[in-house]
């Protein structure tokens, strides 16, 4: 299973954070956390169902991955 996060938009209204919580939890997904500062969660989710989410206008979805400062 692959981990990605989702964040929603500047323009989006909160709503769509819970509706993609909830689309996600149907498609398969696990949350396995939810952010506290942005709007927004990271998702575990099946291989073959890892473009679900990317057809929502109103959030940003990237694989979630290492991060580095140098």
């Amino acid at each position: 299973m692959t981990l990605f996060n989702v964040t929603l938009k500047d323009s989006a209204p909160q709503e769509q954070l819970e509706k993609a919580k909830e689309e996600a939890r149907k498609n398969g997904g696990t949350i396995k956390h939810e952010y506290k500062i942005i709007k927004g969660f990271t998702v575990e989710y099946p291989d073959d169902q890892v473009n679900v989410l990317e057809t929502n206008e109103h959030i940003h979805v990237e694989q979630d991955g290492m991060v580095s400062t140098q």
